[in-house]
C-alpha cells in the first residue's frame, strides 16, 4: 500500500523535517537511523508516520521520540558500556533496551529480566540445558514459562545483561524484539506435528514468520506491541483469538470460491485486556501465504497506528476508527490483490479441544509414542528441573521441549515402554504429570513481586488459592483461574472461568493492601467469551475463601448434564450468582 497523498504544506513539513534530522545527525546532536524519510531506509515508514502526526498538530508520545532520537537496535554499544559500569538505565534507555529483550524491573526489583523468543514455543534439549546454565550463572537461579509459550530469565544485574544476551544467541536463540513496540514471540499449536486430529502442522508457518520479522528491521518500532498466533486444530488451545492476528486452521469444503483443503481463518484485533477477542473477517488465508498477509496487515498498522496516545495505539483502535471493511481494503491495496472471503457454510466445524490436554501423558499420531505435559507451578522452573527435563527429552524423547500458553511444557516422542522411567525422573525433580483440575488451569503473570505495573501479587495468590481450595472441594471438571496484576492483562483474566486482576484495596484510613477485582464466565476456543465483572476490591487475605465459595456454589447448583462453569455463569445474572456464593 503506498503512502497517502500529502497536502503541499505537509510535504514541505516532511522535507524540512528530514533535512533537519540529517543536519542534526551531522552536528552529532541526535542519532538518526539510516532510513529517515529522505533516504527510504528501513525506518522510513515509521519516521514518516511520526512526521504526519506532528504535521497534524499532535504531540508524539515519549517512546516515539526516543525511537526517533536513536533506534534501539543502534544502541547496543551503549548497552555494553552501561554493563561494563554496572549502570542501570534512565527511562529512554529502559524503553530502548526492551527491544533487546531486557526489562529493568525497578522499583519492584533492582534487576533486569530477559525475555526470549522461540517460534511455536519449541526448543531443543541443549537449549533448555543452556538456559539453565544462564539462569544459574547470571540470573536469580530460576526461569519462568510465559503465557506466550516463551521463557524469561530473571534477576539479572546490569553488568551481566550483554553476557546473557550473547549467551542466549550462542544457544541459537534470541531475545531480539521480544519487548516494547515490536512483533512479539509467535505462538503456535503446542502439539504441532504430533496430534492425532490436527488439521496442519503450524511449525513451518510460525518459523517462516519468526525469521521474516527478525530479518526485516522495518518491522520493528511499531506504534505498540503486536501479537500473532497460529492454531493448527490440535487438542491444546493456542488462544489465537486473543492476538492482534489470529490464524485458525479450518477445513474448507467443496463449493467455496477457493480450493477445498486446509486454510487459516483470519481474525484481527484481539486484545483481551481491552475486552476484545479477534473480529471475524470472513477471510481465509492459504498457509503458504500467511507471512505475506501478516506482513501487509502489520505495515498498514505501521503507517496508520496512533503514535501519540499509547493507551489507544494498539491495532484494535485503528480498526475501531476505520471499520473492518476499510482496514481490509487497505490490506488488499498493500498486498496488490484481493483477499479470499469464504462463507461459514463452506467451513467444517473445528476439531474439539481438551482443557486438560496440556497435562499428563497422551498418545501421539506416531504409533507407540507419547507426549508428556509437565505441570509447572504457575510457570516457575528451577535450573535443576530444567536440566532434568532436558536430559529426559534427550534420552527418552525426541529431544524437543514444547512450551505452551498455559505456562507449562511438553516433552514429545516418548516410547510407551519408557513411560515409567520418564514419570520417575519428573517426580524426582519435584514436578508432576498429574495435578488437580484447578491447578491445571491456573495462569498467573509475574505480579507485583517482579513488575512495577502490577497492583498485587499473582503467582503467590494462585498457589494460595489452590492450596486452600483443593482439600475443600472435589472438582471433577477443568476450571481455569487467571490472575493478572494490572489491567494490561498479561494473564488474560477476561477469558478465564474466573479472572482476577490486581487492585489496591483500602485498609483503614491511610493504607492500602493487595486485593483483586474478579470477573467470571470468560472462555476461549469454540465458545470464546469475555468475562463479566463479579466483585471488586476483595482483599488478598479473603480471596482464597471467596473463590472457594464461588466454586462451591457451582458444584451445588450446576445442572446434571455436565454443565461447565462458563455455562453455569451464563445461566445466572451477576446478582443471582452473588446470592448463591454468599458474596
Amino acid at each position: 500500500m503506498s503512502a497517502p497523498d500529502f497536502l503541499p504544506e505537509q510535504k514541505r513539513y516532511l522535507e524540512g523535517f528530514a533535512s533537519g534530522l540529517q543536519a542534526a545527525r551531522a552536528r552529532g546532536h541526535v542519532s538518526v537511523p539510516a532510513g529517515a524519510p529522505a533516504s527510504g531506509g528501513p525506518d522510513a515508514a515509521h519516521l514518516a508516520a511520526m512526521a504526519r502526526f506532528e504535521a497534524g498538530g499532535r504531540k508524539l508520545a515519549d517512546p516515539e521520540k526516543w525511537k526517533r532520537e536513536e533506534h534501539p537496535f543502534d544502541g547496543y554499544a551503549r548497552l555494553k558500556d552501561q554493563a561494563s559500569r554496572n549502570e542501570y538505565p534512565k527511562p529512554p534507555d529502559n524503553f530502548r533496551w526492551r527491544f533487546h529483550g531486557l526489562f529493568y524491573l525497578a522499583p519492584n526489583q533492582p534487576f533486569y529480566m530477559a525475555r526470549l523468543r522461540m517460534p511455536n514455543g519449541v526448543l531443543n534439549w541443549r537449549q533448555l540445558a543452556g538456559l539453565a546454565d544462564i539462569a544459574d550463572t547470571w540470573g536469580a537461579g530460576h526461569a519462568h514459562v510465559t503465557t506466550r509459550a516463551n521463557i524469561q530469565i530473571r534477576g539479572i544485574e546490569a553488568r551481566n545483561t550483554t553476557n546473557v544476551l550473547e549467551a542466549v544467541q550462542d544457544l541459537g536463540l534470541t531475545s531480539r524484539g521480544s519487548g516494547a513496540d515490536n512483533i512479539r514471540n509467535v505462538t503456535g499449536d503446542a502439539t504441532a506435528g504430533i496430534a492425532s486430529h490436527e488439521l496442519l502442522d503450524t511449525r513451518p508457518d510460525t518459523r517462516r514468520w519468526h525469521f521474516h520479522v527478525l530479518n526485516d528491521r522495518s518491522l520493528s518500532g511499531l506504534p505498540r506491541k503486536f501479537n500473532v498466533a497460529f492454531d493448527g486444530g490440535g487438542p491444546i488451545p493456542t488462544l489465537e483469538e486473543t492476538n492482534d492476528i489470529g490464524f485458525s486452521a479450518v477445513q474448507v469444503g467443496e463449493g467455496a470460491p477457493v480450493m477445498p483443503g486446509v486454510w487459516y481463518r483470519l481474525g484481527l484485533g484481539g486484545i483481551t485486556g481491552h475486552k476484545n477477542l479477534v473480529r471475524p473477517t470472513g477471510v481465509v488465508v492459504a498457509p503458504q501465504d500467511s507471512t505475506t498477509v501478516a506482513d501487509a496487515i502489520v505495515r498498514v498498522f505501521i503507517d496508520h497506528g496512533d503514535r501519540t496516545n499509547r493507551a489507544r495505539a494498539r491495532m484494535k483502535y485503528l480498526i475501531d476508527a476505520w471499520g473492518l471493511e476499510k482496514f481490509l481494503a487497505a490490506v488488499e491495496e498493500r498486498l496488490g490483490r484481493r483477499l479470499d472471503p469464504v462463507e461459514e457454510r463452506h467451513i467444517s466445524p473445528r476439531p474439539p479441544q481438551d482443557r486438560l490436554a496440556h497435562i499428563g501423558l497422551h498418545a501421539q499420531k506416531q504409533a507407540g509414542l507419547l507426549y508428556a505435559g509437565i505441570a509447572l507451578p504457575v510457570g516457575r522452573l528451577e535450573p535443576a528441573q530444567m536440566r532434568t527435563i532436558a536430559d529426559a527429552a534427550r534420552e527418552l524423547g525426541d529431544g524437543d521441549i514444547r512450551l505452551t500458553v498455559w505456562q507449562n511444557l511438553l516433552v514429545s516422542g516418548i516410547a510407551e515402554a519408557d513411560r515409567p522411567v520418564f514419570e520417575q525422573r519428573i517426580a524426582a525433580a519435584g514436578l508432576s504429570l498429574a495435578v488437580s483440575p484447578l491447578r491445571a488451569g491456573l495462569v498467573a503473570c509475574t505480579g507485583s513481586s517482579g513488575c512495577k505495573l502490577a497492583n498485587a501479587r499473582t503467582k503467590e495468590m494462585a498457589i494460595a488459592i489452590a492450596e486452600h481450595c483443593d482439600p475443600r472441594l472435589e472438582l471433577d471438571t477443568p476450571i481455569n483461574i487467571h490472575l493478572t496484576g494490572c489491567p494490561n492483562s498479561c494473564a488474560q483474566h477476561y477469558i478465564g472461568d474466573i479472572g482476577l486482576v490486581g487492585a489496591r484495596v483500602a485498609s483503614g484510613e491511610d493504607d492500602t493492601v493487595d486485593g483483586y477485582h474478579i470477573v467470571i464466565g470468560g472462555s476461549y476456543g469454540g465458545d470464546a467469551a469475555i468475562g463479566r465483572e463479579f466483585a471488586r476490591e476483595i482483599k488478598a487475605e479473603d480471596t482464597p475463601r471467596f473463590i472457594e465459595r464461588l466454586l462451591a456454589a457451582y458444584l451445588a447448583h450446576r445442572t446434571d448434564d455436565g454443565e461447565t462453569f462458563r455455562q453455569f455463569a451464563a445461566r445466572h445474572d451477576v446478582e443471582g450468582l452473588r446470592r448463591l456464593a454468599g458474596a
